[in-house]
């Protein structure tokens, strides 16, 4: 409120004895002629001076002169500061309301005390809270998949600034694409006619990104275009918030600077001294960091195209990394089993660990109960750390290789939740499968079924809504409760072409058997190796976007290969009705 009570009632109180007290007596001098000269010319400039003032102050800045309609910002001189401060309060909400019907809203809207709501969620996102529960808003199972398909090799990212999308492969191609407008602004569809069946029946219509415009890097190191461009297989993308510059990082080492405009590299970073496996940009901002198979997480300022500093104190690949509003950084240490919160400011760090190491484990029968009963039944040893997320401020979430999604809090270094097997279990490997030998004649394979990896993970930013992906078919939903201290599952994204839902999850049956037939097409078949969400429309209205990167393979390797395609998955998941 500083912008309007210019004055304080101090100021006020003395400018006011000082008009009661009237003006001071003049005192008469006699000055010569050639003495008064020079004062009139002074007296000149000074006019000239605070002309030149009030002409500033008409042409400046209309939020501390007047208000939109024509209203001073003083006020009467006989009003005192309390009946200025209720004034201009007034004037505030009005010109809020003003803002709040020019995006669609009504009186009826209003009436529910709309404007309260928006000032606490401002709040409530400049302290980092999460302040939105939208998880049971949307309607998922009704949502159509729209595949489009950039390259023939495996989908590895993607990464969105709307309204375009990016994705990137193996094969070293980065594709540019231009998302369907919201479905608010269609047309009506028009209902058909009596006894005539409607082609639209099924649902509304698909509606698949247009390519804008692709690079592809080469193979050949020695060639000059290799000078600008991947030389090996690109792993990670991530596109700042305002949408001019898009960040790449390959197994070749490289970090990439895109502009959007022409996907022209703009400067090539060879900082890192391994692969490049994660990138993110702070919100809001052209800050962007990078973690890297050689242990270390970078920062670099975008806007001077330039390297910050190093952070160090992972022992094995940073995997992951996630930011948000604040300068901190969230990653994730794969193999050391450890999420470190980065402090850049401050200068330090937090480290959470998850799960016992497999030397923790040992031959007790008692040590093996301890961590079951830590981990769930269905829990396997956690190898890796595979995804992390920012929730909030005060928390995040973490995906794990033994298929674990774990919810932690900033003030303890365990997690304060987690669910096994999130994704399902895959059928126990035969035996040709499990030994390198052509002869696998009397080999014993374990018939415990291994748990699916957490392969993508993502949340809306101060919301409790989480998805999380692996290669059973399904981008699966879940919410974080009320309270913050649980997950809980809220169900998949999509629904066959017929309407039929797919219950193939690996879990037993009742007979022991593991489900892995597919009797119905998924809506996500493949490894989804990452994915990105993000919110478009109107207010109270908005329609939420879930875009899927799929592949026959995972994104650092070829050691699991699964039925599917490669390509990409547009999920577009509207708002439920007040009835359902």
């Amino acid at each position: 409120m500083s912008s309007f009570f210019t004055t304080s009632i101090s100021e006020r109180k003395k400018s006011r004895a000082a008009k009661a007290s009237g003006p001071p007596l003049k005192r008469k001098r006699v000055v010569s002629s050639e003495a008064a000269k020079p004062r009139k010319a002074n007296k000149k400039v000074r006019d000239e001076s605070i002309s030149g003032s009030d002409s500033e102050l008409e042409t400046g800045s209309e939020g501390l002169a007047s208000f939109d309609d024509g209203t001073s910002i003083s006020g009467s001189e006989d009003e005192n500061g309390t009946e200025r401060r209720r004034r201009l309060a007034e004037r505030y909400l009005e010109n809020l309301k003003e803002g709040i019907d020019e995006n669609g809203f009504d009186a009826a809207d209003l009436d529910r005390d709309l404007i309260a709501e928006r000032l606490q969620e401002d709040v409530s996102e400049s302290k980092g809270k999460l302040y939105r529960h939208i998880a049971t808003t949307y309607d998922f199972a009704t949502a159509i998949p729209v595949q489009f398909r950039p390259a023939a090799t495996s989908t590895t990212c993607v990464a969105v600034s709307v309204p375009y999308v990016y994705t990137a492969n193996k094969d070293m191609t980065i594709t540019q694409w231009k998302l369907p407008p919201d479905r608010l602004n269609d047309p009506p569809v028009p209902e058909p006619e009596p006894n005539q069946v409607s082609p639209k029946s099924r649902g509304p219509p698909r509606r698949r990104p247009v390519r804008v415009q692709s690079t592809r890097g080469t193979h050949r190191p020695s060639s000059k275009s290799s000078l600008q461009n991947h030389t090996a297989p690109i792993l990670c993308l991530a596109a700042s918030s305002d949408g001019r510059f898009l960040a790449s990082g390959g197994a070749d080492k490289r970090l990439i600077i895109w502009s959007t405009e022409t996907l022209k590299p703009l400067r090539v970073f060879s900082q890192h001294r391994d692969a490049v496996l994660s990138l993110a940009f702070r919100h809001s901002t052209n800050q962007l960091y990078s973690g890297s198979a050689d242990r270390t997480i970078k920062t670099w300022s975008l806007n001077e195209l330039a390297y910050v500093e190093t952070l160090f104190g992972h022992q094995d690949a940073v995997i992951d990394v996630a930011a948000l509003a604040q300068e901190r950084c969230l990653s994730a240490g794969s193999r050391d089993r450890t999420v470190r919160l980065w402090k850049v400011v401050e200068e330090t760090q937090l480290v959470f660990r998850n799960g016992p190491m497999a030397g923790e484990m040992g031959s007790s029968k008692f040590k093996q109960k301890a961590v079951k009963a830590t981990l769930g039944p269905d829990a396997g040893l956690e190898g890796s750390i595979e995804r992390v997320a920012f929730v909030d401020d005060e928390a995040f979430v973490s995906g794990s290789d033994n298929g674990t999604i774990s919810l932690w809090s900033m003030h303890k270094k365990k997690p304060i939740s987690s669910i096994s097997a999130a994704h399902g279990f895959d059928a126990p490997p035969t035996p040709e499968e499990y030994y390198a030998e052509v002869d696998t004649t009397g080999k014993v394979v374990s018939s415990i079924p291994l748990p699916r990896w957490i392969t993508a993970l993502a949340v809306v930013p101060y919301s409790d809504l989480i998805l999380s992906g692996s290669w059973d078919g399904y981008v699966r939903v879940w919410k974080v409760s009320t309270d913050k201290r649980r997950i809980e599952p809220v169900g998949h994204i999509g629904a066959t072409l017929d309407g039929v839902e797919v219950e193939n999850d690996g879990r037993e049956t009742s007979d022991g058997e593991i489900l892995t037939s597919m009797s119905q097409p998924l809506p996500a078949r493949g490894v989804i190796n990452d994915i990105d969400v993000f919110e478009q429309g109107k207010r109270g209205k908005e329609t939420l976007h879930v875009i899927a990167a799929l592949g026959k393979e995972h994104r650092l390797g070829r050691w699991k290969k699964v039925k599917g395609r490669n390509g990409a998955v547009l999920f577009e998941i509207s708002k439920r009705s007040e009835g359902q």
